[in-house]
């Protein structure tokens, strides 16, 4: 057996089979969210350990769009820690402009509609790879886009990641109630709880312009 297989676990909680790879990506996503909550360059390599996890995990449970969001996180968390690192000054916490806010929510918008559309076709385009169709396209779609646009305010410490990050958590924890993976999904409200601690943490830091 595959060490990765979803098949192979690791513990039983509470009856539950959780599979090393589920709990491989757990834990360390959570490790990651809680440094990024404290504004910590840690959360950057503990995130590169999460991303390759959950890539196996979501190809396992046919969540394509948050399969590929993971190779996506896996880019910019190198730009992000690179970022963070080697400016000269510490980057400053700040919000974003209105206009900057009104091009995220129709990148937002616009993203989901196409991704949800073409992520549908993957098992006709290619069978050998994606044998079964996907599940819940437009909401798999909605998290990976939203997920995105989060991570490049998170490189650019800009308050509304957090924002973005809330709303991300929720239609997570129900997704993946669905799907049956409920260690993830627990994950995701201990998600949204340190999403709101950071928002609350980088108010009380955040520069006004």
């Amino acid at each position: 057996m595959n060490f990765f297989d979803v098949t192979n676990i690791a513990i039983r909680v509470l009856g539950y089979p959780i599979s090393y790879i589920e709990l491989i990506g757990t834990i360390f996503g959570l490790i990651s969210v809680y440094y990024a909550s404290k504004a910590n360059v840690l959360t950057w390599p503990t995130g590169i350990i999460n991303e390759i996890a959950l890539f196996g995990l979501f190809f396992q449970i046919q969540l394509y769009a948050d399969m590929l969001l993971q190779v996506f996180f896996l880019v910019v968390t190198v730009f992000g820690w690179h970022n963070w690192q080697h400016k000269t000054e510490e980057v400053p916490i700040s919000r974003m402009a209105a206009r900057m806010v009104a091009v995220y929510g129709i990148a937002l918008l616009a993203g989901t509609i196409i991704t949800g559309i073409i992520i549908q076709q993957f098992h006709h385009w290619m069978p050998a790879y994606f044998p079964l169709p996907t599940t819940y396209p437009y909401a798999d779609s909605f998290v990976m886009v939203a997920s995105m646009l989060a991570t490049f305010l998170l490189a650019k410490k800009r308050i509304e990641t957090w924002i973005l990050w809330i709303v991300v958590d929720v239609v997570s924890v129900v997704l993946y109630l669905i799907k049956g993976v409920y260690f993830l999904s627990l994950e995701y409200v201990v998600f949204l709880g340190l999403a709101t601690y950071g928002l609350l943490q980088w108010r009380k830091k955040m520069v006004y312009a």
